[in-house]
């Protein structure tokens, strides 16, 4: 996990560059992003923040999650049977561990993922610009029937 404090000046960086406003809704929901350790979904978010900005709504915080999301500031991780969850911590591509049971979601470093790009390109020529690598399995707290 990287530092909340400089992931935060990131975040507040990139948006004033891009002339946004740094609204305390708007720094509520990047500090959320920013302290995460887990992968929050919007509807996450949404519930830590409201409790110190009770008016904020959801789709406020759909639309500043869109805004980090397209400045590159955040990685969405897009599941097609449970809600997208979001990365303000590692905002590039890197793999993850899921847990099919609590849905935990986990970031290994894994050195040899560079070799393996390497190899792909190598092998079908293309130039990868992105990519998404996700193992699914079940945590030791759930094999523990905790």
């Amino acid at each position: 996990m990287s530092d909340p404090e400089i992931r935060m000046r990131n975040m507040v960086d990139a948006l004033r560059e891009n002339h946004y406003r740094i609204t305390p809704q708007r720094l509520a929901i990047l500090n959320v992003l920013a302290e995460s350790k887990g992968h929050p979904s919007v509807e996450s978010i949404y519930e830590q923040v409201k409790t110190s900005y009770p008016t904020t709504s959801l789709a406020t915080i759909y639309k500043n999650v869109a805004v980090l999301r397209d400045l590159d500031q955040l990685l969405e991780l897009g599941f097609s049977d449970d809600s997208n969850r979001y990365d303000g911590n590692k905002p590039y591509d890197h793999p993850h561990v899921i847990c099919t049971v609590c849905r935990k979601i986990l970031d290994p470093d894994i050195s040899a993922l560079e070799d393996m790009t390497q190899e792909l390109t190598r092998e079908t020529g293309f130039t990868i610009t992105r990519h998404r690598l996700d193992f699914f399995g079940v945590c030791p707290d759930c094999q523990a029937g905790r």
